[in-house]
């Protein structure tokens, strides 16, 4: 596959809307660890989220803001789910279950932005075969 420069080498990258996108990228970065790969004038910014990549995107006008219980929950790989739990809080963002270590080997946190987002924030801590919790691998 060609790269580019002028995208993240992702495979999937989620694209948020926000009202202003400068402001949305600020906060992720600080309370989440993002760092900004990529601004696009003032309606689009490309945020690097650890190998994985996050787009904020300029809210059109006629857009409703994002509403807690529907659409989507983005989730994301982390080194340490309690430091970044900690992180997270410490810059405004509202942690709706704090880490618990589930049986299938990741501690996870999940956390609601300032918009109304909802992002899960995930540890692995065991390698467990998904026979042991429930699971069926089908092809990993």
């Amino acid at each position: 596959m060609l790269t580019n420069r002028s995208i993240a080498a992702a495979t999937i990258i989620p694209v948020l809307a926000y009202a202003d996108v400068h402001e949305a990228a600020a906060w992720l970065c600080a309370a989440f660890g993002f760092t900004v790969r990529l601004r696009i004038g003032n309606h689009r910014v490309q945020l690097n989220a650890g190998t994985g990549a996050v787009t904020v995107r300029e809210k059109r006008e006629n857009e409703p803001n994002a509403t807690l219980g529907l659409g989507c929950s983005i989730t994301v790989r982390v080194e340490n789910a309690d430091a970044h739990c900690r992180r997270a809080r410490e810059h405004g963002a509202r942690i709706t279950e704090d880490p618990v270590t589930h049986p299938f080997g990741e501690r996870q946190y999940n956390a609601t932005d300032f918009a109304g987002y909802s992002w899960t924030f995930s540890q692995s801590v065991a390698d467990v075969d998904p026979a042991e919790w429930g699971g069926e691998a089908v092809e990993l």
